[in-house]
């Protein structure tokens, strides 16, 4: 099978200031993988390589077996972004509406039919906020923005979801729902990559761990990247991840 991604000895600077060196992963198709390390460490620009949304200085990278920039399943790639609350808040439109932009694959003056409405209802009710498809976005608290672009995501019928600290600014009891929603959709075969700054939520929840500050310091089992030196390497200290019981 494909690997959903693949980089090998990828390389990226901000002109002469290299943020990510000499990287290689795989990210197999169901895999969730959750992606940590310190601010600055290149986590952003990796999961941006990562979807093509820039190119390496070197190396290589494919998504889903073809160079991203010449991918041409976009559909197939959901991306909530780290300032996804900041943008929607500008976007004069409402939950369905964004949701229903993923159905037109490319084409905004195809036609919409049947399926195309059933496939938004449904990932509106399977994120929780079919109340909300008529609410404007910018109404929207931050947990909620996440979940319409994530069912956004659904309703294109995304195979990866890429995601940059999704849970930033929203508050505990609908952050630890949003995880409950990730580990069941990838439980159900979607690919997840995720940065979170909370380590023990991503040990409790993703079946792949790699932890970067600019190269890669470690790529592996969640269980075994608490019992190595990697975190304390990459921090520069030591760290202390909490348990998380959400399974």
């Amino acid at each position: 099978m494909t690997a959903a991604v693949d980089l090998r000895d990828v390389t990226f600077a901000y002109g002469d200031r290299p943020v990510v060196e000499d990287v290689s992963l795989s990210v197999e198709s169901g895999e969730f993988l959750g992606l940590v390390g310190p601010n600055g460490s290149g986590k952003t620009t990796l999961l941006e390589l990562m979807i093509g949304l820039r190119r390496p200085d070197s190396g290589s990278v494919s998504l889903f077996g073809a160079p991203p920039h010449e991918f041409a399943e976009a559909d197939r790639v959901g991306y909530v972004p780290q300032d996804v609350g900041d943008a929607a808040g500008g976007m004069p439109v409402t939950v369905r509406e964004v949701v229903r932009m993923s159905r037109y694959h490319g084409n905004l003056f195809g036609r919409f039919g049947d399926g195309d409405r059933r496939a938004v209802v449904a990932a509106l009710e399977r994120v929780g906020i079919a109340d909300l498809a008529d609410r404007r976005v910018g109404r929207l608290s931050g947990g909620q923005r996440q979940r319409a672009f994530i069912a956004r995501a659904l309703a294109a019928e995304a195979d990866l979801l890429a995601l940059d600290e999704p849970t930033v600014g929203v508050d505990a009891e609908s952050r630890e729902a949003f995880y409950d929603l990730l580990h069941e959709l990838n439980g159900e075969g979607m690919t997840v990559v995720l940065i979170e700054h909370d380590i023990g939520v991503v040990t409790a929840h993703a079946t792949e761990i790699a932890c970067l500050n600019r190269e890669l310091f470690f790529h592996g089992d969640p269980e075994a990247f608490v019992e190595t030196d990697a975190l304390a390497a990459a921090y520069g200290n030591a760290q202390h991840v909490v348990a998380h019981d959400h399974r």
